[in-house]
């Protein structure tokens, strides 16, 4: 079978581009001694996917329930949620762990502290801090820290933090700051913890930018990343990986032809793409999604999505498409500005390995 063989819009997975994005981050985190990768499989969602990125059922990150239900079936049992829990979700995650499992939860919450602390099951939780992204986690010198390692006692498995806004630097030099910056917010909680008398085995932090391009570690035992296996449009403008590096695109088929204005129709749209504009604000702003030719080649002009509707991708170039080797149900594929958002869109992966031909095809588990 070959991608020519594919019912459109879908998800094509290129294995070759995988491998060297998990060589790299691999290699990214061996610069440190004693500091070990927890790879987040929310971008992924796949357990082919985690038999490389996680290979021995090493340990994982997961964002949903449902994730954390399918890898721990499939043997995956060190697993972190890092969403902040709710008192609703503990009796999922206990069953979980009863069944083998060692599903952690995180928590910036007192109350929710308590909750954990008073579930007749087993879960472990740590404290969530904020590094500087003012999304989820409390203040480095917010008294709320430490009355949420008190009301966790024994089931305070650590401290864990998320630098997102490290997506608004821009160089090399800007992800090796806010990593730096993470890694001592990170590790000021945790020994604020400990001259408190609480034991905090893990030391958790991560995004993919910061995790390649962190120049030191020491007081961290992990990292968390998970964008880096895929890459994206916006992750090679943050030299997360080499711009040629995405391993996963959106497999499409030309439904309408408009060479007065030079513009193509594609049968993928937002629902196959997602509206993500991630890279907007970035040096080059590519719509919805670059457009490149069925084996992935670039075409004349650098064409993008320029407008997404549900089922209609919109496809615009600063030079002359080659209308003439682009009949009705010629096979495009199109780059994702943010992969996470455009994989979540798709049950399935169509894995290649450098060409058109379909070698696997890949489950996902989608939904919470």
């Amino acid at each position: 079978m070959t991608l020519d063989d594919l019912t459109t819009p879908c998800l094509v997975l290129d294995l070759a581009v995988l491998k060297r994005n998990l060589a790299l981050m691999e290699a990214a985190v061996a610069r440190h001694p004693g500091l070990r990768l927890r790879p987040h499989l929310k971008t992924a969602k796949s357990r082919e996917v985690a038999r490389l990125a996680a290979p021995g059922f090493g340990p994982i990150t997961v964002s949903t329930l449902a994730e954390a239900r399918y890898f721990a079936e499939g043997g995956w049992r060190d697993q972190i949620y890092a969403v902040g829990i709710t008192p609703q979700k503990l009796d999922a995650v206990a069953a979980l762990n009863a069944a083998g499992a060692a599903v952690k939860v995180i928590t910036d919450d007192v109350e929710a502290a308590r909750a954990i602390a008073a579930h007749p099951g087993r879960v472990d939780a740590l404290a969530e801090v904020d590094v500087g992204e003012a999304r989820g986690g409390v203040a480095l010198d917010s008294p709320v820290l430490p009355e949420i390692a008190a009301a966790l006692g024994k089931r305070l498995a650590g401290v864990i933090s998320h630098s997102g806004h490290s997506y608004g630097g821009r160089t090399i030099e800007d992800m090796a700051a806010i990593a730096e910056a993470e890694r001592l917010g990170i590790v000021t909680a945790a020994e604020r913890l400990r001259a408190a008398g609480h034991a905090v085995p893990i030391v958790s932090l991560g995004s993919s930018p910061t995790a390649m391009h962190a120049a030191r570690m020491d007081g961290v035992t992990e990292v968390r990343a998970g964008v880096y296996m895929f890459g994206d449009l916006f992750q090679a403008q943050l030299h997360t990986h080499p711009a040629e590096d995405i391993a996963v695109m959106v497999l499409a088929s030309v439904i309408g032809r408009r060479p007065e204005r030079n513009t193509l129709l594609l049968d993928a749209g937002a629902l196959a793409l997602s509206k993500d504009r991630s890279t907007q604000a970035a040096p080059r702003d590519w719509g919805f999604g670059r457009v490149v030719g069925p084996d992935g080649s670039p075409l004349p002009g650098e064409p993008m999505v320029a407008r997404a509707y549900q089922e209609h991708g919109e496809v615009h170039s600063d030079a002359p498409l080659p209308f003439d080797r682009l009949p009705i149900g010629a096979r495009l594929r199109v780059v994702p500005n943010h992969t996470c958002l455009t994989a979540a869109a798709h049950d399935r992966y169509h894995v290649v390995d450098g060409g058109t031909e379909v070698i696997a095809v890949w489950d996902r588990v989608n939904g919470w």
